[in-house]
């Protein structure tokens, strides 16, 4: 009878072992969304995950998809009405002439950026801005600017709730208030995003000196609809503050931010729907729904309870210990299923679990920082990869893992550190 329970539990895995690798390696340049489909399908049609279960792990994603229907109509819209080249001519005159001063400041807007609009916001929104600073710069190599937006993403991504939507998963209902967040994850993330800046600025120095930054970069004129889709940016930014303390939600109201300030601008410009709906990459919610129910499967098989008593176990002997080994394996766990996933996971291993606050804190900067370890480690480095393609730049998998081999542990480990000291 074990060997019959195995063999159903061992081909779910299996499955997802492979979807997951697909999603990475991406065979035949098909798009990540495919794979994480196949997998999902292949659930379904071979009898491991029955229909019913599958659409209710779609169904779970609910949230996420609005958010980045949201946050992507918003990007696309201000990309279109030149708000991104005008905030470019300002940053490459404010850099005057210094590749390192230009990369620094892309840092801290994405540092900004990422703490009070999330890091996919980070990617999706930063992304094609910064692209077009390094044009307008006439930079050999955007790349280095580029990296910035993928590891800042996830570096600042757990300054505040509402800096991940992996924060709200992973904490549920037993959300802290906004004080007791500050003091438990302030200094950890100052050390994570410091740490972070410090070995990128390290990596790409050879890359930064042989650039030149032009200085007579022309300031391009912000038409009215660009305007409208920067303050509608600006608005969201303040609506996610006002749901995370409120506890609600955030894709339902980024949704409607982002709807409402697409649907000003195109009536301002009394057209344009069509070219805003072909632009957006709608690819990105079907591999977020086969994700979900990747993770609705694993469920399935029983390994969610095996993690909450193997947690509570060890919280009750070292708290401490498990502290330090949760984030680490939190963090390796969401490069290999993607931190949206890993996060739901582990939220749901420590809510049943009941571990202590520093346990729960740990498993928290796992999910956030581990990610900069792989291009799929988190969505928002998937969404940044997108971006990038668009403008003719790609990373592959093998390159980002180099450096993220390089920036992310140092972060990590200085981020549970902080955590630790804090009483």
């Amino acid at each position: 009878m074990g060997a019959l329970t195995l063999s159903p539990n061992l081909a779910t895995w299996g499955i997802a072992a492979l979807a997951t690798l697909g999603v990475i390696l991406r065979p035949f340049s098909w798009p990540e969304a495919v794979w994480a489909v196949l997998g999902a399908g292949a659930l379904v049609i071979l009898g491991l995950l029955p229909a019913g279960t599958a659409w209710e792990g779609v169904l779970k994603g609910t949230d996420v998809y609005l958010f980045l229907v949201g946050m992507m109509l918003m990007s696309e819209v201000a990309r279109k009405e030149g708000l991104f080249d005008w905030l470019a001519g300002i940053a490459v005159r404010q850099a005057r002439g210094s590749a390192t001063r230009l990369f620094t400041l892309v840092y801290c807007v994405g540092t900004v950026v990422t703490v009070f609009l999330s890091n996919d916001a980070c990617a999706v929104v930063l992304t094609p801005a910064v692209y077009c600073a390094a044009k307008a710069a006439r930079v050999r190599d955007p790349l280095p600017y580029l990296l910035i937006c993928a590891f800042i993403a996830n570096a600042a991504s757990f300054v505040l709730p509402i800096s991940n939507p992996a924060n709200l998963v992973v904490y549920a209902a037993h959300m802290p208030p906004l004080t007791q967040w500050l003091a438990r994850f302030a200094l950890p993330s100052i050390l994570a995003i410091l740490a972070t800046y410090a070995v990128l600025r390290l990596t790409q120095a050879r890359a930064l000196a042989g650039q030149e930054v032009a200085t007579d970069v022309a300031l391009p004129a912000l038409p009215r609809t660009g305007l409208v889709a920067g303050l509608g940016i600006v608005a969201t930014g303040g609506v996610l503050i006002a749901a995370s303390a409120y506890g609600l939600d955030l894709g339902l109201p980024t949704f409607a931010a982002g709807l409402a300030t697409t649907l000003v601008v195109l009536l301002m410009r009394r057209g344009g729907l069509v070219g805003v709906v072909r632009d957006v990459s709608w690819s990105v919610l079907p591999l977020v729904a086969g994700l979900f129910v990747l993770v609705e499967a694993l469920e399935k098989t029983g390994v969610l309870g095996l993690i909450a008593a193997e947690l509570k176990a060890a919280a009750s002997a070292a708290p401490d210990a498990t502290a330090w080994g949760a984030g680490a394996a939190i963090a390796i766990l969401c490069n290999a299923v993607n931190n949206l996933p890993a996060g739901l996971i582990a939220g749901a291993a420590v809510q049943a679990a009941d571990v202590p606050e520093r346990v729960a804190g740990a498993v928290l900067i796992g999910v956030d920082l581990g990610p900069n370890l792989s291009v799929t480690g988190s969505l928002a480095t998937i969404l940044w990869l997108t971006a990038i393609r668009r403008e003719g730049q790609d990373v592959s998998a093998w390159s980002f893992l180099k450096l993220g081999l390089l920036v992310m542990p140092p972060a990590l480990l200085l981020a549970l550190a902080g955590l630790l000291l804090v009483p």
